[in-house]
């Protein structure tokens, strides 16, 4: 089975940064707080990452942070062989793959994470057809699956999380993440170019400042916030 959502006693979010492709980076982020790191395996990505590449950064990181593959339109046994070598304990799934391929994923026993959109398909309202221990939400501006760098009217996903397991990602920086958190209440947040000083290299000192403004952005709106990593 799933992972179980339970209580995040912190009462701020979890912070995941996506789009990791060095050791040392990955390391860095783990050190500073964050709950989990993503490993994109999409070829027209900046940040795409070979099997090597992704094996020797999940066996760099501690038990306790999250590994999680990135994954868009590709079939079980594509993620799989990336689970299995590279030792991820999670998979997102972040273009339209059906509710099917979450279920065959979460019954290898791996936490999954189904990105929904607000303008586009699949739609938030199709939450209903998955069974998918989180969600990621995004406006779907962009012309690459993700954020894109593109800031969105965050409150538009506020209802939405309060019925389900909520990741906010698209737009976020550290200078916009307070407001982002108060608009929304997520129970985590994604980032990645937001951080970056280049696609797929990381800008620590951001990453502190991201982190930093997250451990005080402490949400009162909300009674419960839910551990999704």
């Amino acid at each position: 089975m799933h992972k179980t959502i339970i209580k995040n006693s912190s009462h701020t979010p979890q912070v995941k940064i996506c789009g990791l492709t060095r050791v040392d980076e990955a390391i860095k982020c783990a050190e500073l707080g964050a709950d989990a790191i993503g490993l994109v395996f999409f070829e027209k990505s900046a940040r795409n990452v070979t099997i090597k590449q992704a094996k020797e950064i999940s066996l760099s990181l501690p038990e306790n942070i999250s590994t999680i593959g990135v994954f868009v339109n590709e079939p079980l046994e594509y993620i799989m062989e990336r689970v299995e070598k590279c030792s991820l304990n999670a998979v997102q799934l972040h273009g339209m793959e059906g509710p099917d391929l979450v279920n065959q994923i979460i019954e290898q026993g791996l936490i999954v994470i189904k990105c929904l959109y607000l303008d586009s398909e699949p739609f938030l309202k199709e939450v209903f057809k998955y069974n998918a221990t989180g969600y990621l939400v995004e406006c779907a501006k962009g012309i690459l699956p993700g954020g894109n760098a593109l800031s969105w009217d965050w409150a538009r996903a506020k209802e939405f999380g309060i019925k389900h397991p909520f990741i906010l990602a698209g737009g976020l920086s550290p200078e916009n993440i307070t407001r982002a958190i108060y608009k929304s209440l997520p129970d985590a947040v994604d980032i990645s170019s937001g951080v970056e000083k280049a696609p797929g290299r990381k800008n620590i000192s951001k990453i502190k400042a991201f982190i930093k403004a997250v451990s005080k952005s402490s949400i009162k709106g909300k009674k419960n916030l839910r551990r999704i990593f």
